[in-house]
């Protein structure tokens, strides 16, 4: 019989929780888990808070059939369609985030990958940005080849981010039109390309705590150490409106178990956050310790200055972390 303490000293003497105690401790008592969670994310984080901005640099027309997306042409759902944004438009809102306190900042597209043209085009902002602002530059691109991550490590980005959006086996239930296997290659392309890599899921699209698990356990195999904990918005038109809110009291579990699973990480609560009747700050005294903020892509956010004051309430100190 596992112990909550028992498998919290575990973690702190650097050794690796299996899916079986993480099992357990998905079925622990809340406030206990919570706490040895929050304990695990001092002792390896200390205080270091990660909060980045996106921005939607190209909306909607996807042709992936994601059923949790308003941007998928397979759905009738309404949102603003447009083509990569200009260099212009893309440099001006990351000199804005720099000017309010945030260090990363994610260039963010629709679709499957984008094309060479487009690489090339998303290449010219990075370096617009960069020569604009001291600001660190994550893209969100889709499944792009190793070459293609090269050049966008070369014009100045750093980090790639790709969700998996849950376990391989749920996966199937989420999207037809890719694979599981085609997003864990686009990861390990980046990472041949010299770039970090973030990878994460959507809670609430059906899937169980098991699948849960299983993703971050993949995740730890891919070395990933940013991890966007999304908490489903159900948007009308989409396959998925009709799905029940994730509850604030399970979203503290999740990134209680994902701390204990990966004590190092970067946990950070993305889209949906909004939906918590404490944006979050229960969340991150229970191992969270990275947010989105601003807008999300077709959802409404909190403010950088709700964020900032907020962590100033809990005592983090918003750090570049993990590069």
């Amino acid at each position: 019989m596992y112990r909550v303490q028992d498998l919290k000293e575990k973690v702190w003497n650097l050794e690796t929780i299996q899916k079986d105690e993480a099992m357990f401790l998905a079925k622990a008592p809340l406030e206990e888990l919570c706490s040895a969670a929050d304990e695990i994310r001092k002792k390896f984080c200390d205080n270091a808070f990660d909060i980045c901005t996106i921005i939607n640099g190209k909306s909607g027309r996807c042709s992936e059939d994601c059923k949790y997306c308003a941007q998928s042409a397979f759905y009738p759902a309404k949102i603003e369609t447009y083509p990569l944004l200009s260099s212009e438009e893309i440099v001006s809102q990351a000199v804005y985030n720099e000017e309010r306190g945030v260090l990363r900042y994610s260039i963010v597209t629709s679709g499957k990958r984008l094309s060479d043209e487009e690489t090339d085009q998303v290449c010219e902002s990075i370096r617009q940005v960069k020569k604009a602002a001291d600001i660190a530059v994550c893209v969100s691109f889709g499944l792009l080849s190793e070459a293609q991550y090269r050049k966008i490590r070369e014009a100045g980005a750093t980090r790639v981010h790709n969700n998996l959006e849950s376990s391989r086996r749920y996966f199937k239930e989420i999207c037809t039109t890719h694979t599981y296997d085609e997003k864990i290659e686009a990861l390990l392309a980046a990472k041949r390309a010299g770039l970090s890599i973030c990878s994460g899921g959507i809670m609430g699209l059906g899937e169980t705590m098991e699948d849960r698990i299983d993703m971050v356990l993949t995740l730890r195999e891919l070395g990933v150490k940013s991890i966007p904990v999304n908490l489903l918005n159900p948007i009308p038109g989409t396959p998925f409106e009709e799905n029940e809110i994730i509850s604030n009291d399970e979203m503290c579990r999740i990134v209680a178990v994902f701390r204990f699973l990966i004590p190092d990480a970067s946990i950070r609560l993305a889209g949906g956050r909004g939906l918590l009747p404490d944006k979050g700050e229960r969340c991150f005294s229970s191992g969270a310790n990275a947010a989105i903020s601003g807008d999300m892509l077709t959802t409404s956010g909190i403010s950088i200055r709700q964020d900032m004051e907020l962590l100033e309430k809990l005592g983090y100190k918003a750090v570049l972390y993990h590069g």
